[in-house]
């Protein structure tokens, strides 16, 4: 009868062991399952970021095309007073905003030039620009007045090189250059994915 009882609780004790083992084994698989999901998660995660890098580093690139082309147009009009007016179906103004403009709300570049006629280049990005003259007044020339009101204008005056001292002259007789009237050039990318890419450059034309 002893002998018997001692059977039976060794026999309990053994059942009770192989069920704490079965739910340990159930955690365990439960804690790899969530692992193995959270791995996966952040792959896709990092995935989707490099992605949307390579989209944005695509379309800051493209931002130059925008940039050569207003360039371009600017020195093939910078002869005569072409620059004077305003050609807003080139993109073109020639005085400052007033207020600067929130360049990432769309209804700001009604005026502005696309390339391509607004289809995307090869990386699916749409490229446009818009050019102002630094200036105050539109329509205006540099050193001139609108309705009495001074043109001012960001501009630079070179200086010429020296021509050579006399004797009575101490050093040599310098002589400003053209002045150079500071244009500004804002592009805007949109490309895949909902990336927009806006820059802006300066550059300086002579008068």
């Amino acid at each position: 009868m002893k002998t018997y009882c001692a059977l039976y609780a060794s026999s309990n004790a053994m059942s009770r062991q192989r069920g704490v083992v079965l739910i340990i084994a159930l955690i365990v698989l439960v804690s790899m399952t969530l692992a193995a999901i959270g791995m996966s998660r952040s792959i896709d995660t990092a995935n989707s970021i490099a992605g949307n890098i390579a989209f944005k580093q695509a379309s800051v690139q493209s931002s130059d095309l925008g940039i050569q082309a207003a360039t371009a147009w600017l020195n093939a009009n910078s002869g005569g007073s072409t620059l004077q007016s305003n050609d807003a179906l080139n993109g073109y103004f020639s005085s400052s905003p007033a207020t600067e403009p929130n360049w990432a709300d769309m209804a700001n570049w009604t005026n502005a030039a696309v390339l391509s006629g607004g289809n995307a280049d090869a990386a699916g990005n749409v490229v446009r620009y818009v050019v102002h003259r630094m200036c105050t007044q539109p329509a205006t020339a540099y050193n001139g007045n609108n309705a009495g009101v001074a043109n001012q204008c960001a501009l630079s005056i070179p200086v010429s090189g020296g021509g050579a001292g006399g004797s009575m002259a101490v050093g040599s007789t310098q002589f400003p250059g053209a002045p150079q009237l500071y244009y500004r050039i804002t592009t805007r990318v949109d490309g895949p994915r909902n990336t927009v890419s806006i820059v802006q450059v300066t550059m300086q034309i002579q008068v």
